[in-house]
């Protein structure tokens, strides 16, 4: 990312636009996300890599209230409490943890953000996704929800990300 400062009055140096300019590739920060997360005004928002945007909105009138997430014409939802559960568990664990994102085929590794939100341990005893054979990618998606809300710091390299709570 690269910040340029603009005289805003060319006689006044230190009256400055200052315009930040995003390299392609590079994933929105925090204050860059864009929506509200209603179904009319979703967020809009990148996985982790910086790879790919999704947009991301609340949905409360479902049952369970989910987090809706639209990959493409993909959607899928996860349980609306995973952010809460997910911010208290990151709180609890006290440092970063490894994302882990993986498909719902494919098993999560130990220790991870996919493993928690899968594991019978967690609050809800499974599953934080709701649509069977795409209940997976909890790693990918919910991690930038809880970033945009500013509930989460997290890593955006190529691979290999991690999360910490705030």
């Amino acid at each position: 990312m690269r910040t340029f400062g603009y005289p805003r009055d060319p006689g006044n140096p230190m009256d400055t636009v200052r315009l930040t300019v995003r390299e392609e590739g590079e994933p929105m920060t925090t204050d860059e996300a864009v929506g509200s997360g209603t179904r009319e005004d979703p967020w809009v928002l990148k996985t982790p890599p910086g790879t790919s945007e999704f947009t991301a909105f609340r949905n409360e009138d479902l049952d369970p209230p989910a987090l809706v997430v639209q990959v493409g014409k993909t959607e899928v939802r996860y349980d609306l409490r995973c952010i809460d559960d997910l911010h208290a568990m990151l709180k609890a664990h006290g440092d970063w943890m490894p994302l882990g994102s993986a498909d719902e085929q494919k098993p999560a590794a130990d220790g991870t953000v996919e493993a928690w939100g899968r594991s019978p341990e967690n609050p809800v005893g499974g599953w934080y996704g709701l649509k069977k054979g795409l209940r997976g990618r909890f790693a990918n998606y919910v991690p930038p929800v809880m970033e945009a809300l500013g509930l989460a710091e997290l890593e955006h390299q190529p691979r290999n990300n991690r999360m910490r709570a705030l």
